[in-house]
């Protein structure tokens, strides 16, 4: 068997291989000083529109929109890395152009959507979600299974820190497309608990313990004011709801809140000789 033909082919292989490292390496350095160019512009850009939005000239409706800085911020990134992209292209291949690159681009259009269709789905949901503001980062928001902060926007996937301590990575698509609540959307939040008492309760008592109760309980709101009412009548007692506002409306707060409220609201009705049955 004759390998000579096989073997000069291997050798040109090489041979032109060696050939284009120089280029090679020059395209990749290029390359690098565009990626950490495109850091700084992302800071950059993000920094003054941080600036832009402090200024007292812009209305206060474009102050509250945080996160168009961080789309600016990641489209100009995202800008800059393709034209280091072109640039280490046209050096690697001096014959290569832009207008090849569109060309190609145009042509390999079709096959990369159907390839990496979940991949564009996530990113075009986080441009919107970036234009669209339903949360920012530090929101505390409901999604699902999962309840947490929000740490990152990302145009792919939005990171959230759940109570926990544990990071989930829930894609901009489901976020997009599905109910999410946002607890901290608002000032403020309203909490309700029930409580049962015995079948021969006084009710206006009991009511008015409760009610006293709640409205002495550290970060109970005073307007709206708290209420109590009844919900359920049954021959096993009596179902007493207690409504009050508290601010802010973040988990901790939440629950220390509540804990007072559960704990004033029992020493109140215990001391009246209101008996819980449920």
């Amino acid at each position: 068997m004759n390998l000579t033909p096989a073997m000069e082919q291997i050798q040109s292989m090489i041979a032109s291989f060696v050939k284009s490292l120089p280029g090679l390496a020059v395209s990749l350095f290029v390359f690098v000083l565009f990626v950490l160019l495109a850091q700084g512009v992302e800071a950059s850009v993000t920094r003054v529109y941080a600036r832009v939005q402090d200024s007292r000239y812009v209305s206060k409706y474009y102050r509250q929109r945080q996160n168009v800085g961080l789309l600016l911020g990641r489209l100009s990134y995202w800008g800059v890395v393709s034209l280091g992209l072109l640039v280490g292209m046209v050096i690697l291949f001096p014959r290569f152009s832009p207008a090849q690159a569109i060309q190609l681009l145009g042509i390999g259009s079709v096959a990369i959507g159907f390839a990496f269709r979940d991949i564009l789905q996530n990113w075009l949901s986080g441009i919107l979600l970036l234009l669209q503001e339903p949360f920012h980062i530090g929101d505390q928001i409901v999604a699902g299974a999962f309840e947490g902060t929000v740490e990152n926007i990302h145009t792919r996937a939005t990171t959230v820190r759940t109570y926990d301590g544990r990071r989930v990575i829930i894609p901009n698509t489901y976020l997009y497309t599905n109910s999410v609540t946002v607890n901290t959307a608002l000032t403020r939040r309203r909490q309700e608990q029930d409580f049962m008492v015995a079948p021969d309760t006084d009710i206006p008592q009991a009511k008015r313990c409760l009610l006293e109760a709640v409205r002495q309980v550290e970060g109970v709101m005073a307007e709206p004011a708290p209420e109590v009412i009844v919900v359920g009548l049954t021959k096993n007692g009596i179902s007493l709801r207690a409504r009050w506002w508290f601010t802010p409306p973040r988990h901790r707060n939440e629950l220390h809140v509540r804990d007072r409220v559960l704990t004033a609201a029992n020493e109140s009705l215990s001391g009246n000789g209101v008996q819980l049955t449920g």
